[in-house]
């Protein structure tokens, strides 16, 4: 089989239930080491998930975001912490169609590769001629450990002060950048999440081709397709929800195995013969599954419209982020019901559903899925004038 017949037939689903197998068990070693492992990592690597988004030309797998929502929350099911940072190594790839030939191929030519960083513009680069000089630090860089490649955000500086773009905003782009010229600082204690490894980046003065940068709010594609006509952002914000809805799924999961044989003190009655557990179960899982089958919905409607000469609406882009900001924060409401019927047996840290509860709870933290959004979709809704340069 050719390469390219490989390509033509990668199921991005059965492969990440390939991988979520292996991951079973394995949380309290992701926390204690508050970092994914480098086996875990390859073993995604090898199984191709890292490329679901890296198109076909630089032997990537152009999967439909529906495919790659899908794969994401298999893997998160199994363990959040993975799936955040198969979502963030995922939705970096797409970023390659934004990129001349030259340095996509540079970045992406090693199947086993890993891309990840930060898309906040939390640093500064220096115009120098054809290149730029980045500085700065950035806090939640997921899975940077385990990558080859790191993205980091900045404002773009002449002669120490902010370009400005168009719109009057200073002008922001993403820096590529070998591992080699980023120190990582191990300063990620955190509540949930905590297997992500998403401690700061730091950089000084790494020199970078200006054509090694992008911007995701300006720039047009290399390549087309309706992957790439698709909102990158958009596409961050899906891979979050994904990760809090597999995290969610596996919260009644879990709750559905303890409440079986767990007899609350002074009840003749295990915890899923009474009444209000089984009407709390039943409204979480009728959450989760509308929540979902909005976003899901949403997802296969732009990728429709993503075909047309004039690409994706304002409208069309404001219900994708909606649909993933209400599925964050559905899964967060239906951790939350599941760790509070578990009783006392979910605070241990033996019980999954504290795992899940924090986990749930630092995913809707992210800004793509912050109530902040909401405003955002509804001023759209509303008709009201707005700037949808992050939708």
């Amino acid at each position: 089989m050719t390469m390219g017949e490989a390509r033509q037939v990668f199921d991005a689903v059965q492969a990440a239930k390939s991988v979520a197998v292996g991951l079973v068990g394995r949380s309290l070693e992701f926390e204690d080491a508050r970092r994914m492992p480098e086996d875990v990592a390859q073993t995604l690597a090898a199984a191709g998930l890292f490329r679901m988004a890296v198109p076909r030309v630089y032997g990537g797998f152009e999967c439909h975001p529906a495919e790659i929502l899908e794969a994401i929350e298999v893997v998160s099911r199994a363990d959040a912490s993975a799936g955040w940072c198969l979502m963030i190594g995922a939705t970096t790839g797409l970023t390659a169609a934004f990129l001349p030939a030259c340095h996509a191929r540079e970045v992406f030519a090693d199947p086993m590769t890993i891309t990840g960083g930060v898309f906040a513009p939390m640093g500064r680069a220096e115009v120098d001629g054809e290149w730029l000089t980045v500085s700065g630090r950035w806090a939640w860089g997921s899975g940077s450990a385990n990558c080859a490649w790191l993205l980091a955000g900045c404002v773009i500086l002449d002669n120490g002060q902010p370009r400005k773009g168009a719109n009057g905003a200073p002008e922001t782009r993403m820096a590529f950048l070998p591992r080699s010229q980023v120190a990582l600082e191990d300063t990620w204690f955190a509540t949930g999440m905590k297997g992500t490894g998403s401690g700061d980046m730091v950089i000084e003065g790494a020199r970078v081709p200006h054509d090694r940068t992008v911007s995701l709010a300006n720039d047009r594609p290399h390549l087309e397709g309706a992957l790439y006509a698709f909102p990158v952002f958009g596409l961050l914000a899906m891979g979050i929800a994904a990760v809090a809805s597999g995290n969610a799924r596996a919260a009644i999961d879990d709750l559905t195995a303890l409440a079986g044989g767990k007899r609350p003190q002074g009840s003749s009655r295990t915890l899923a013969q009474r009444g209000s557990v089984q009407e709390s179960v039943a409204k979480a899982e009728a959450s989760l599954r509308s929540a979902r089958a909005f976003l899901f919905e949403e997802t296969h409607l732009a990728m429709a419209d993503g075909e047309r000469v004039d690409g994706l609406s304002v409208e069309r882009r404001a219900g994708l982020r909606l649909a993933a900001t209400h599925l964050t924060r559905t899964a967060a409401d239906v951790c939350r019901t599941m760790y509070d019927l578990g009783g006392g047996s979910a605070v241990y840290t033996t019980s999954p559903l504290q795992r899940r509860f924090r986990d749930a709870h630092v995913a809707t933290q992210h800004v793509m899925v912050s109530p902040s959004t909401l405003e955002l979709c509804g001023r759209v809704l509303l008709g009201l004038e707005t700037d949808v340069s992050l939708l």
